[in-house]
């Protein structure tokens, strides 16, 4: 990766980490699910509107580290309009972008900005920083309530 490239994610993480967006608690969601890292402390909640099988709003709350915040952030704004499949493929590529040795043009659907966070995988104590947020919402739309990075 170029330095100018790799200074560009940086300044996105850093930005989404700063000033996340879609960090509030919704009031009507219809799906939430709370997350927790314990060996770093990472700690969400996810929120979802859903309707017709379609993601109307999404947000999240809690606190953690640059990575985990940027990474909520990313998801929130990704997910906002797709469907519940869409989602679900997104929390698997995203999840397959960060532990296999692929490119995102490799991967189907959409992404959105999230292919900034492929760095973390050089950094495999951090994988369960950023994909926290993920399993987090997967969980929402599953139906469970609470997921932990060590269970």
């Amino acid at each position: 990766m170029n330095m100018d490239l790799k200074q560009l994610y940086q300044e996105i993480i850093l930005d989404h980490n700063k000033n996340p967006r879609n960090f509030k608690e919704l009031d009507h969601a219809t799906h939430h699910a709370e997350g927790y890292n314990p060996m770093c402390g990472d700690h969400y909640e996810v929120y979802l509107e859903v309707e017709a099988g379609r993601i109307t709003d999404v947000g999240f709350k809690g606190a953690g580290c640059a990575i985990s915040k940027s990474s909520a952030s990313l998801m929130t704004s990704c997910l906002k309009g797709a469907t519940i499949e869409e989602a679900k493929e997104m929390f698997q590529n995203f999840h397959r972008l960060l532990t296999e040795d692929m490119e995102p043009g490799e991967l189907p659907g959409k992404l959105c900005k999230v292919e900034v966070l492929q760095g973390v995988k050089s950094f495999p104590t951090r994988i369960k920083c950023a994909t926290l947020i993920w399993h987090t919402m997967n969980s929402a739309l599953e139906g469970k309530e609470e997921v932990t990075t060590e269970g």
